[in-house]
């Protein structure tokens, strides 16, 4: 019989290509993500509640077609790749959202929730997944480092604004520079497990103090300031001179995390905090020149379509038999991780702070937990030093502390924020996809001591 549809895929009807269908779903997701960015501000819940939607959606699609799909052990270290490239680009934005002077004092709040929050979150978590959930400690430090951070993408709508705004909240600036720092700063807690699971006693503590926590996070650190330092003094310039095109700003974000995360990655340092202090020191070469808000748009966009593409494959890859892996334990780990867990270890960190009662619940409320996480535990599979059961725990536990996250945090980001903060939460700014190419108007800084560099 021939064909009544011309396929140039092949000979006759063929409705069961994959890869043309997830074509199809791709196209239809970026739809999504356009309608659900345009707006956002006058939403009471975040664009991730949709991708998460699409996402889960997919994976009832999947289940009833009996689709051979992504399995977390399997297929790892691609989610362990996308996650880290969404990462790396959410904290290179970040950083360029921050005008505060880089004097200690002025970080105090984020000193707090580094050097106090974060190491007690660990500590609780990991003493809970030895004693309730019944892991070895290794697997357990694991489960705790990937849970420790706040995300740098999902907070950012709760965090501060775009570049040049005239006022930072405490709040609002605490959560986001908690969120770009904390992501590199739960690595060392990483390798710690490492080498408690490869390596009997603690003969191992000189070399990873001085080699996985001093030496590693110094250096990115530095590479990552002077790499963005650089990067912008050679790009403004030559921008000026009209030797660059302006209309491609919005890509240099891309080129510059590159560049910067993978130079310190070379050198055996943390790459998430190079491309943090990277967006920090590209922000504070010539803070008022124009180009900083197109920047800015550039680079996120992309880390809200690399939100829309992680949150998507997290979903897709949901299962019954996965939610069932942690047990009634790991679901009331979420429970006291959010509720319990967070803000205890804020409420002690502030002991004696400046801050008001409304201000401490906003920060132990908004631990988001979203891609951060994913990547360290798709981190802890693919290093294989765990056995399978425990890598499905540690993996599957993360996961649903992550959809829990997205839901309860994106419904009750903007109300809760005015309600305890007296202010609508700092939303991004308006994103598309023409935001990657497109110029912006001169920006304006504050001329508070908090904009100076």
């Amino acid at each position: 019989m021939t064909s009544l549809v011309p396929l140039a895929a092949g000979p006759g009807l063929d409705w069961a290509d994959p890869y043309a269908g997830a074509l199809l779903v791709a196209g239809l997701a970026v739809f999504a993500a356009i309608g659900a960015l345009s707006h956002q501000g006058d939403r009471a819940f975040s664009a991730s509640l949709i991708y998460l939607a699409i996402g889960l959606g997919a994976a009832a699609v999947i289940a009833v077609a009996d689709i051979d799909w992504l399995a977390p052990r399997e297929d790892a270290e691609l989610i362990e790749r996308l996650s880290e490239l969404a990462v790396v680009i959410a904290l290179f934005s970040t950083g360029l959202k921050l005008d505060r002077t880089l004097r200690p004092s002025a970080w105090g709040s984020v000193a707090r929730l580094l050097a106090l929050t974060m190491p007690l979150t660990i500590l609780a978590v990991a003493a809970y997944g030895i004693w309730a959930m019944g892991l070895p400690l290794a697997a357990a430090i694991l489960l705790a480092s990937a849970l420790a951070p706040t995300d740098p993408v999902l907070a950012g709508d709760i965090g501060v604004g775009p570049p040049g705004e005239e006022e930072e909240n405490e709040p609002n600036f605490a959560i986001t520079a908690e969120a770009g720092l904390n992501d590199g700063l739960a690595f060392p807690f990483v390798i710690l497990a490492l080498f408690v699971a490869g390596r009997p006693g603690a003969g191992w503590l000189p070399e990873w103090a001085l080699a996985d926590v001093v030496y590693a996070v110094l250096a990115g650190a530095g590479i990552g300031a002077v790499g963005g330092y650089a990067i912008a003094a050679l790009h403004l310039p030559l921008r000026d001179r009209r030797l660059v095109l302006r209309e491609l700003d919005g890509w240099i974000p891309i080129a510059a995390v590159l560049v910067v995360y993978g130079a310190a990655e070379l050198a055996s340092s943390y790459g998430f905090l190079a491309a943090f202090a990277a967006g920090l020191a590209f922000r504070r070469y010539e803070r008022d020149h124009e180009a900083q808000q197109a920047v800015h748009r550039g680079s996120e966009a992309t880390e809200k379509f690399g939100e829309l593409a992680v949150i998507l494959l997290l979903g897709s890859m949901v299962t019954l038999t996965g939610l069932g892996e942690p047990g009634w334990a790991g679901w009331l780990l979420c429970g006291l991780l959010l509720l319990v867990i967070r803000p205890v270890a804020v409420a002690v960190a502030f002991v004696g702070s400046g801050l008001s009662g409304r201000e401490r619940v906003f920060l132990g409320w908004f631990g988001v937990r979203g891609i951060g996480s994913l990547y360290y535990a798709a981190v802890a599979l693919s290093y294989g030093v765990l056995e399978q059961e425990e890598e499905n725990v540690v993996f599957w536990t993360v996961a649903i502390v992550i959809l829990v996250s997205i839901v309860a945090h994106g419904i009750t980001g903007t109300p809760l924020s005015r309600r305890l903060l007296g202010h609508p939460s700092a939303q991004p700014a308006q994103t598309g996809v023409s935001g990657v190419y497109s110029d912006s108007a001169p920006g304006s800084g504050s001329s508070s001591e908090r904009s100076t560099p």
